[in-house]
């Protein structure tokens, strides 16, 4: 029996305004329920950053020439800490890194303001392949050079980082940032060997509306790397409509809870789901305390930089006494 049906093109795509508009990759902390996005069908094309020839930025001369423009928050922060400049920054209620400050605002990640990004000159504009089933045809309408970076698990997004090192000569500073991650994953192997995983329900909320997160979402990639196992398997894409009655039936050890687009709205549609769904009760999971919100800082729909304290995070609420 399935959790649910596949989602459509369109429903994916209002869902994904929806979160994008809000900036939701950033970083920050979780926090247990008690105590109280989903990206759009993007056309991936293997595991590398796409981008279209820019300066390479060797030498001095060729680094005067990089023009660059970052649309996502997460972007904006790699750049950073890359120690990469930037001429153009997405508009976000979220705080942007200091060293971009009074920097040009391109406008929201889902739709940049064209006007504004083609008068700064870029050599390259910076998105997200969640992004790209849109916007790609927009950029080359204009002539812009688009990478979308794959952020779609940590291992993408440690690939994007280690290209754009690479592109931009910053292999040092990227290799520094792909050791943390590295040294993170080390070190949970080390603590999840020998015990018995944790089976995980992933619920992703945008108001008015959640869906079920599988293991190919970025979320549901974090859960894997810390140990547990998605009690969705099986299906290629990264999230599903749900079906609760078999929800409780594979009765999940943990119910993870994400909230994004106006997450203070989405939790209060999640405790009222909770609370007049009968079935819930019967979770073991909500029987044990076992329900943890996401705070969404942390725990974006695309990989960011806080990917290590979220496992962090995500192993406090799995093996709780380790």
């Amino acid at each position: 029996m399935r959790v649910g049906q596949k989602l459509r093109l369109p429903m994916l795509l209002v869902l994904l305004v929806m979160v994008v508009m809000t900036g939701c990759s950033a970083s920050g902390s979780g926090s247990q329920a008690s105590s109280g996005g989903a990206s759009g069908d993007a056309q991936k094309q293997g595991s590398e950053v796409k981008t279209q020839p820019v300066s390479q930025g060797i030498g001095e001369e060729a680094k005067a020439e990089q023009r660059v423009i970052a649309t996502t928050v997460a972007a904006t922060e790699m750049m950073d800490a890359l120690e990469i400049e930037l001429v153009g920054i997405p508009t976000s209620v979220k705080a942007l890194p200091q060293r971009y400050d009074g920097l040009t605002k391109v406008g929201n990640p889902m739709k940049p303001d064209m006007e504004i990004v083609k008068s700064l000159k870029p050599t390259e504009v910076l998105s997200v392949t969640t992004l790209e089933y849109d916007l790609k045809p927009i950029f080359d309408s204009v002539g812009i050079a688009a990478t979308f970076l794959d952020l779609t698990s940590l291992e993408q997004m440690k690939q994007a980082i280690a290209e754009l090192g690479k592109r931009y000569d910053r292999e040092k500073q990227a290799a520094a940032l792909l050791q943390r991650y590295d040294d993170k994953l080390a070190d949970i192997q080390q603590r999840i060997e020998g015990k018995e995983q944790p089976t995980v329900l992933i619920l992703m909320g945008v108001p008015g509306s959640y869906l079920v997160a599988t293991e190919h979402s970025y979320i549901g990639d974090l859960v894997r790397l810390a140990g547990g196992k998605n009690i969705v398997q099986g299906e290629a894409v990264e999230y599903l409509a749900s079906n609760t009655e078999y929800l409780q039936q594979a009765n999940p050890d943990i119910i993870l809870r994400a909230a994004h687009g106006m997450p203070e709205e989405v939790v209060v549609m999640f405790n009222e789901e909770f609370k007049k769904n009968d079935i819930w009760k019967h979770f073991n999971a909500v029987k044990n305390g076992r329900v943890y919100d996401l705070e969404e800082a942390l725990f974006g729909t695309t990989g960011n930089l806080a990917a290590d304290k979220a496992l962090d995070e995500l192993m406090r609420m799995m093996y709780p006494q380790s």
